[in-house]
C-alpha cells in the first residue's frame, strides 16, 4: 500500500510504499544562514518528519547529502555528529550540486523503515 504524508499540489512530505518511507528533500529557511546553521534546520526538518511518522532518525537506512559547494563538507559533518544517533547511523552518501534556491547551502533526502516496521 503507498500512503503520502501531507501530500501538496507540486509533493508530498513523505511516501511510505509497505515498510519503506521516502522523504521529501529538507531545505533550510534560512538562506542567509551559514552551513551550521543550514545543516542544523534540515535535520530538524527530517526529525519533525520523522516524528510526524511516529519514528525518529533511528528508524533512517539511508540519507544523501547535497551541497551547494562541498568546502562545506567539514562544517556540515560537524552539526551531522552532533545529530546523528551514533547507535543507529544511516548509510549516506555526500555530493555537490547546484541547489534549487539561491543562497541554499545544503539539501537532504531520506529514506528510512515505517516506524514500527521491523523491530
Amino acid at each position: 500500500m503507498l500512503n503520502r504524508l501531507n501530500p501538496g499540489p507540486r509533493m508530498s512530505e513523505a511516501v511510505t510504499i509497505g515498510d519503506i518511507v521516502f522523504l521529501a528533500g529538507q531545505i533550510p529557511s534560512t538562506l542567509d544562514g551559514d552551513i551550521a546553521v543550514q545543516t542544523a534546520e534540515v535535520l530538524a526538518g527530517i526529525d519533525a518528519v520523522m516524528a510526524e511518522l511516529g519514528g525518529s532518525k533511528a528508524d533512517i537506512a539511508s540519507v544523501q547529502v547535497w551541497l551547494s559547494d562541498m568546502a562545506d563538507f567539514a562544517g556540515m559533518n560537524a552539526v551531522w555528529d552532533s545529530w546523528v544517533d551514533r547507535e543507529n547511523p544511516p548509510a549516506r552518501a555526500t555530493c555537490g550540486v547546484a541547489l534549487a534556491r539561491p543562497g541554499m547551502r545544503v539539501e537532504m533526502i531520506a529514506t528510512a523503515r515505517r516506524p514500527g516496521a521491523g523491530r
